[in-house]
């Protein structure tokens, strides 16, 4: 299989609002929130994305408190944290006013049970002007709705869907290494609509034209 980064509809919808919090102006708000089910590509995104841009990314963790976010955040930013959680905040602070990137913050929803950690979030795009991206699970629009003052500066909030028909067939094209028919790829889009699911079905397309020196695969070949 082909190691490729394929740009579905949830890509590019994303990469939109990645943009349009980047461009905001300076008296707007640049809070964005991205969301849905697992399997989806939301990982894989914001991991190839914040690559090709100037970004820094926090993966929260289950039961994290400010003080662990800020260390994590500090250190993401090149710099040694220090011990207590002011000094933390200024430190993330002064760096970002002094570099302004785009924060990535993923698996937000662990954030949410720590007010003070979701909180410092808003803080520090409040104190320092930058587009600050949160990433999170299928119900992270609801857990983030019982912070007003958060939720109120959400410029853009967008939510990534299961893949269809077309995304499948750009997925299964870009990626298999053998050639496949249209009513193929329809099968595969009928057996799974997560990225797992789907590339799992190219993997045993790959298997069996290498099993059986196929150089291509139609439909009464597959046994999915």
């Amino acid at each position: 299989m082909k190691r490729i980064f394929v740009k579905t509809k949830n890509v590019r919808a994303f990469v939109a609002l990645a943009e349009k919090l980047k461009n905001a102006k300076s008296n707007v708000p640049k809070i964005g929130l991205v969301y849905g089910e697992p399997g989806l590509g939301k990982t894989n995104t914001i991991l190839w994305w914040s690559l090709k841009q100037d970004a820094v990314l926090v993966t929260a963790a289950n039961g994290m408190s400010r003080i662990w976010f800020l260390k994590t955040l500090v250190t993401e930013l090149g710099e040694e944290p220090k011990k207590r959680a002011y000094e933390l905040f200024e430190q993330a602070v002064t760096k970002l006013i002094e570099h302004p990137q785009i924060l990535i913050v993923d698996e937000v929803d662990y954030l949410v049970d720590s007010t003070r950690a979701i909180e410092t979030v808003r803080d520090l795009h409040d104190r320092t002007g930058i587009p600050v991206l949160l990433v999170g699970m299928g119900a992270a629009d609801k857990k983030l709705k019982r912070y007003k003052h958060l939720y109120d500066r959400l410029l853009g909030i967008y939510k990534f869907e299961p893949f269809d028909l077309e995304d499948v067939r750009k997925i299964v094209t870009t990626l298999c290494e053998v050639p496949v028919d249209d009513d193929v790829i329809e099968i595969i889009a009928k057996n799974g609509n997560r990225l797992r699911q789907i590339v799992i079905s190219i993997l045993k397309i790959e298997e069996l034209a290498e099993t059986n020196g196929y150089k291509r695969i139609a439909k009464q070949d597959l046994e999915l």
